[in-house]
């Protein structure tokens, strides 16, 4: 239930409101200060409430019922944009386009770190790598779990970008104290045990779709995250599995105005993984920005050919700054129109 208060109420008497609501109805609220309105959102069982008692409070402007299983993560409960800000002052979701980019798996020091300082010169700013990675055979590169942590680290230290990593199990989470942005995998989204000790942590995490997981069935993952007290969400598109087999998945690019219909959180769009081929990812990052999108995650290599894996689906450094120069120009374009 979400309960729009009269503008002009103080926060105080909102605040006020909200526990009076919790004491009568044993029921969460939460309060989402707008520009124009304060917003008291109902979770739990509302079934007993009547409507038209609250309805009759001086300090309500209407009250409705929501009917969608996620509460948190949804726009309704919450109706602008959530802006992401990392420890270094960088903002997702704040209007400007936020690239991520960085090999798929990290393979060495100098590796990781030569990568970081070119795509932070081409425009990125954050560093992805892959220091644990779940692959489909047990015989492929599974990643340098912690050796590899420390190799993004020094790269972090080196160039000052914040950075994005995948875990792949509760226990890991000592070693990514110094990671900025944890990344759930396709693989892992309905991990709910998982997702539930996320919940339990004060940072961003970036939650993929999963590879033939509903819109809702990812927003219902956000969900376990928010409900445990971690706000700090992002979607991920990377593609689903259809009948097709020409790419690696078939990017949803309708995704990204649905998610942004829905939910209140960041969408970002991994070209890399959807396509599977270097040579689109181009063109789906330009689709991504032209829908709407708050950011990519692209995969970056310096020698493709004889990647560790996915060095079919990454970009050369020159590659990928000749396609970052274009987002920004396309983004650019798009914020003049809209203005």
């Amino acid at each position: 239930m979400i309960i729009v208060l009269q503008k002009g109420t103080t926060p105080q008497q909102a605040e006020e409101f909200g526990k009076q609501l919790e004491k009568s109805y044993n029921v969460k609220v939460n309060l989402w200060e707008g520009v124009q309105s304060s917003v008291l959102g109902l979770i739990g069982d509302t079934t007993s409430i009547d409507i038209d008692a609250i309805n009759a409070q001086s300090l309500v402007a209407n009250v409705q019922r929501v009917q969608e299983p996620y509460k948190k993560a949804n726009r309704k409960f919450h109706p602008d944009n959530t802006v992401i800000t990392l420890d270094n002052g960088t903002k997702i979701g704040d209007g400007s386009l936020a690239i991520m980019a960085g090999p798929c798996s990290i393979e060495g020091e100098e590796q990781i770190c030569g990568i970081a300082q070119s795509v932070k010169d081409s425009g990125a700013v954050i560093l992805r790598g892959g220091a644990f990675k779940p692959r489909t055979s047990p015989y492929s590169f599974q990643g340098l779990k912690g050796e590899g942590l420390k190799y993004m680290e020094e790269a972090k230290k080196r160039t000052g970008l914040p950075i994005v990593t995948e875990i792949m199990a509760a226990e890991h989470l000592p070693l990514f104290e110094n990671v900025d942005i944890i990344q759930v995998g396709a693989r892992n989204m309905q991990n709910f045990e998982l997702l539930k000790e996320l919940g339990k942590i004060d940072k961003p995490i970036l939650l993929k779709r999963g590879l033939a997981c509903t819109i809702e069935e990812l927003l219902m993952s956000a969900e376990y995250i928010m409900a445990g007290g971690n706000e700090r969400v992002m979607f991920c598109e990377r593609g689903i599995r259809t009948y097709e087999t020409y790419t690696r998945n078939t990017l949803d690019i309708s995704a990204i105005p649905a998610l942004k219909k829905l939910s209140h959180l960041p969408v970002i769009i991994d070209p890399s993984h959807a396509a599977g081929k270097a040579w689109m990812v181009e063109s789906l990052s330009m689709a991504a920005v032209a829908a709407g999108a708050d950011g990519l995650i692209i995969e970056v290599h310096n020698d493709p050919a004889h990647a560790l894996s996915d060095g079919a689906q990454s970009l050369t450094p020159q590659q990928f700054d000749a396609t970052a120069k274009k987002l920004f120009a396309l983004k650019n374009a798009l914020n003049s129109i809209n203005e």
